[in-house]
């Protein structure tokens, strides 16, 4: 599976033989083409480029790739990958240009631009296309999903509470176990922490370290989950509450205790807000209850009301309800951006500060999202046949939206936000485009820290 070469779809390995004889280079662009947002939170390129574009092919893997293509019914073109071994010492001669990671671009905007770096291999720019688009609009979907979950909770902090300080920590990734493989939750695991610092996705924590220089990017808390507190039996529930306050409960600490394994309202009305009060109350640190059944813009209010008719609440300047603060609710199932905006209106309604809960988002976060989520793609805008450069593009007339680009490619930031123009036209305006990788080096990186304050400077 870490054969480059063979890291295409099978219809690429015979374009080779496909374009205009004297065809030098070919530079192809990336773009959302629209979709569920109107702008994207572009991520994710760079540890593509260190996990895959940084490593040279060699003799085994074209060995390999020659041995799959002649028995699967392809043409293989061995001659040129054997010049890029020998030439270039088995790194891809390509450069790339992306807009810097962390940046918030209105859809139709080129993100991203490839061209070959040898004349000799003008066939490369397209072959990448599977693998770098992939790589492009994975992350990058899941991180404007993330994006938009944040701002609907901002807006419902600045609206219900005296501050915005923990919104860092109001969405919880629990997607690890929903994801299609665990290169998917690594991913869209670190995607997830540009937005945010809350995660129980190790993996994300680890892409993070590994591609962006995030010693510890995001954090989580002991939590328990229904075979821990079911394998206590039913009539032993307030003895599995009470361990978990034994274990995990003290100063400045912070507990999760999921506790709808039976009856919810019993668990909040008689076990935490009777038996166990005074031990919450007195614990210097926070239990987080956590429903995890029944409809949830019903559930969440009526669960925060009860405990605050057990626990006491304090009204702050904009005139909303708060729990002390040595309990806290969160809700993770049936979470995603609509849902967590209901229930954020529910309590507003209910004069409910969104102080009091926070969410964990799981299948909506990371595996419901596909490549026209954002309707991304990579296509050819120019090639140049016989030192001549001319546009190439497409203008189908049964889908005017996908209509291509023409042209090599720059993105300008102006008073009228970014917008792509063709190169030739930039007239002296800076180039939002950086080149982020040429003939099997990356040329400019940033570290988490750096994108997530460029995404929260926009």
């Amino acid at each position: 599976m870490r054969n480059l070469i063979l890291n295409t779809d099978s219809y690429k390995v015979s374009h080779f033989l496909q374009y205009p004889a004297g065809t030098q280079y070919v530079s192809s662009y990336i773009e959302s083409r629209g979709g569920a947002h109107p702008t994207t939170l572009f991520f994710g390129l760079q540890a593509f480029l260190k996990e895959y574009l940084c490593h040279p092919i060699s003799a085994t893997d074209i060995d390999e790739a020659e041995a799959v293509c002649q028995a699967h019914g392809v043409p293989f073109n061995r001659e040129g990958w054997e010049y890029i071994l020998q030439t270039h010492d088995g790194y891809l001669p390509l450069e790339i240009q992306a807009v810097p990671e962390g940046s918030i671009i209105a859809t139709g905007n080129v993100l991203v631009q490839v061209m070959n770096t040898d004349p000799a291999c003008a066939w490369l720019t397209s072959y990448v296309e599977t693998g770098l688009l992939r790589a492009v609009w994975y992350p990058t979907s899941v991180a404007t999903v993330s994006r938009s979950c944040r701002d609907i909770i901002q807006r419902y902090l600045e609206q219900t509470s005296d501050t915005t300080d923990n919104l860092a920590f109001k969405l919880h990734d629990f997607g690890a176990r929903g994801a299609s493989s665990e290169e998917s939750a690594a991913l869209g695991g670190a995607a997830h922490l540009v937005n945010f610092m809350g995660t129980d996705t190790l993996s994300g924590i680890l892409a993070a370290r590994r591609y962006y220089s995030a010693d510890m990017a995001g954090f989580s808390i002991p939590a328990a989950e229904h075979s821990t507190i079911t394998s206590w039996g039913r009539d032993g529930e307030l003895a599995a509450y009470t361990n978990m306050l034994d274990q995990f409960s003290g100063d400045g600490r912070i507990l999760a205790v999921v506790s709808d394994s039976w009856d919810l309202w019993n668990a909040i009305d008689n076990l935490w807000g009777d038996e166990l009060k005074s031990r919450i109350e007195t614990s210097g640190g926070t239990l987080v209850v956590r429903p995890d059944s029944g409809e949830p813009v019903e559930v969440v209010p009526e669960a925060i009301e009860r405990l605050m008719a057990r626990f006491g609440y304090r009204t702050n300047s904009k005139g909303y309800r708060v729990l002390p603060d040595c309990i806290r609710l969160i809700q993770g199932d049936g979470i995603n951006a609509q849902s967590i905006a209901a229930i954020l209106a529910a309590m507003k309604e209910r004069e409910l500060s969104a102080d009091n809960i926070t969410f964990g988002m799981g299948g909506a976060l990371m595996q419901k999202v596909h490549r026209d989520t954002h309707e991304f793609a990579m296509k050819a805008s120019a090639i140049c046949v016989d030192e001549q450069w001319r546009d190439v593009y497409k203008d189908p007339v049964t889908a005017p939206g996908k209509r291509s680009k023409r042209g090599r490619l720059a993105l300008v930031d102006d008073d009228q936000g970014y917008r792509t123009v063709r190169e030739d036209e930039l007239d002296g305006r800076s180039n939002a485009l950086v080149t982020v990788f040429r003939n099997g080096r990356v040329t400019r990186e940033w570290s988490l820290e750096e994108i997530r304050q460029r995404a929260a400077g926009h």
